[in-house]
C-alpha cells in the first residue's frame, strides 16, 4: 500500500513538474537583446512587466498543445487590463445569444437598449452600420477593430455583470473579475445596474431583456492598488494622493491567454470546455479580430485616426508608417489606460507556419500622476511591445517543429 501510495505521489509530481510554465527563457532571450530591453529588465517591477508566450506544437493530425513561457508572472500584482476584458464580452455575448435562440435571438438582430437607473443612456440607431441599426454583430465588430468602448458597454449591459462573472469561472478564469463599463467612470450602484433592452426584426419585438441589477461583489487579494503621488479628478483639477485601482476590473496575463487559446484552439480542449460558439459565431470573431482598420467599409475609419497596424501593438508597435507583412495576421485584444498598454494576440504567419501565442504588459508612468494623459507611450512601451513580438517571431521561424502546422481554418475573406 504504501509503495502504490509513492508511486501515485511521484506520478502526480511528475505531471506537476511537466507542467510548469518555463520562467527563465523569456528573461534569457532579452537579456541576450540589452539594445532592446536593458531598460525594462533593469526596472521590470516599476514598468509592471509581464509576459506569456506559449509554444504550439501539432501532432500528425493537426492537434495543437502548449508549451508555455513566462516573464515577472505575478496574478496578485495589479495591472488595470484596459480594453483587453473586451474580448470576454464578445465571447459572452454570443454565448448568451446562442443559449437564447429558441427566443428567435440572433447577433444581427436590431438591438434598442433603453435607459432604466441613473447615467444610462439609450441606443436606437448606429450610423456607422449598413442598415443605420445597431446590433451585437455590429458591436462586435466595432470592439474588435478599434476597441469601441460604448460598443463594449452595450455588450456588457446585453450579458449582465453577474453572468459575466459566473462565466469567467465557468472556464477557470478564476483569478479576474469584470466590473464596470469603460470610459463613463462606471462605479458602485451605476456598475450593478445594466440596461434595459430589446431586440426587433424589422417592426417585430422578438426579445426583451429587463433591466438586470448584480448585488454581488467580487473579492480578490490584490497588490498594487494604491499607486503614484497624485490623480487628475473629473474636474481636471490634481489632487495630490495616490491614486486608487480598487473595484475595477482584473483581467490577468494567464487568463487573458488562456481565454485566447480556448477561443483559437478549441480542438485543444474537451467539448464541455469549449465556448458555446457556432461555426459563424468563430468566423465572426476570427474574421474582426485579424482585420485592420483600413480593410473595414462597415464600420468605415478615417485611415489618419485608425491607420492600418492601429491595434497592434506587439510586433508593430502602432507605428503609423509600419510595412505590413502580407503573409502574417495578428488575432489580438489591446487595451491602454493610465500608462499601460496591454496586448493578447495570436500570431499566424502563413508562409512559414509559424503560430503561438503572446501576451504582455509594460507600463510607464515617470511623474507619477494618473489620469494625465501623460505617459511614456511612444518611448518605453511602444518600442516594448513592437521588440518583444519581434523577437519572438525570429525565434520562432527558426524553431523546429516536428509537425508543421496546417493554419488554413485562420485565413480569412477580408473583402
Amino acid at each position: 500500500m504504501r509503495k502504490l501510495s509513492f508511486c501515485l505521489f511521484f506520478l502526480i509530481s511528475s505531471t506537476a513538474m511537466a507542467q510548469q510554465t518555463d520562467t527563465l527563457f523569456l528573461k534569457k532571450l532579452m537579456q541576450d537583446k540589452p539594445e532592446l530591453f536593458a531598460g525594462i529588465l533593469n526596472h521590470p517591477n516599476k514598468n509592471e512587466v509581464q509576459i506569456m508566450y506559449t509554444q504550439v506544437n501539432r501532432d500528425a493530425n493537426n492537434k495543437p498543445s502548449f508549451k508555455s513561457f513566462s516573464y515577472n508572472l505575478n496574478p496578485t500584482r495589479y495591472f488595470y487590463p484596459a480594453s483587453t476584458v473586451k474580448l470576454a464580452g464578445v465571447i459572452f455575448a454570443l454565448e448568451k445569444v446562442n443559449e437564447l435562440k429558441n427566443k428567435g435571438l440572433t447577433a444581427n438582430l436590431t438591438m434598442l437598449t433603453d435607459s432604466s437607473f441613473k447615467g444610462q443612456t439609450k441606443v436606437l440607431k448606429d450610423e456607422s452600420a449598413a442598415n443605420g441599426k445597431p446590433s451585437l454583430a455590429h458591436y462586435i465588430k466595432k470592439v474588435l477593430l478599434t476597441s469601441d468602448n460604448d460598443a463594449f458597454n452595450r455588450l456588457f449591459e446585453f450579458i449582465g455583470r453577474a453572468e459575466i462573472n459566473a462565466k469567467l469561472k465557468k472556464y477557470g478564469m478564476t483569478e479576474s473579475r469584470i466590473l464596470n463599463r469603460l470610459a463613463i467612470g462606471d462605479a458602485g450602484e451605476a456598475a450593478k445596474n445594466t440596461n434595459p433592452i430589446d431586440f426587433y426584426n424589422g417592426d417585430q419585438l422578438v426579445y426583451h431583456q429587463p433591466a438586470q441589477y448584480d448585488a454581488k461583489e467580487y473579492p480578490l487579494t490584490l497588490t498594487n492598488l494604491i499607486v503614484g503621488v497624485g490623480y487628475m479628478d473629473s474636474k481636471e483639477q490634481l489632487v495630490n494622493k495616490p491614486y486608487s485601482f480598487e473595484n475595477k476590473n482584473v483581467f490577468t496575463i494567464a487568463d487573458q491567454q488562456s481565454l485566447m487559446k480556448r477561443l483559437m484552439m478549441p480542438e485543444a480542449y474537451k467539448a464541455k470546455d469549449r465556448f458555446n460558439l457556432t461555426p459563424e459565431d468563430y468566423k465572426l470573431i476570427y474574421t474582426y479580430m485579424s482585420k485592420l482598420p483600413t480593410e473595414s467599409d462597415y464600420p468605415k475609419y478615417d485611415a489618419k485616426e485608425f491607420w492600418p497596424t492601429y491595434a497592434k501593438m506587439l510586433y508593430y508597435g502602432r507605428e503609423k508608417n509600419a510595412v505590413i507583412d502580407p503573409n502574417i495576421r495578428i488575432f489580438n485584444k489591446y487595451g491602454d489606460s493610465y500608462g499601460f498598454i496591454i496586448d493578447n494576440a495570436y500570431f499566424v504567419d502563413f508562409k512559414n507556419k509559424v503560430e503561438f501565442f503572446l501576451t504582455a504588459v509594460v507600463q510607464s508612468n515617470e511623474d507619477g500622476i494618473y489620469n494625465d494623459g501623460k505617459y511614456e507611450y511612444e518611448t518605453v512601451c511602444y518600442p516594448f511591445m513592437k521588440n518583444l513580438g519581434k523577437s519572438i517571431y525570429e525565434y520562432e521561424l527558426n524553431r523546429n517543429k516536428k509537425q508543421l502546422p496546417k493554419l488554413d481554418q485562420f485565413k480569412m475573406d477580408y473583402k
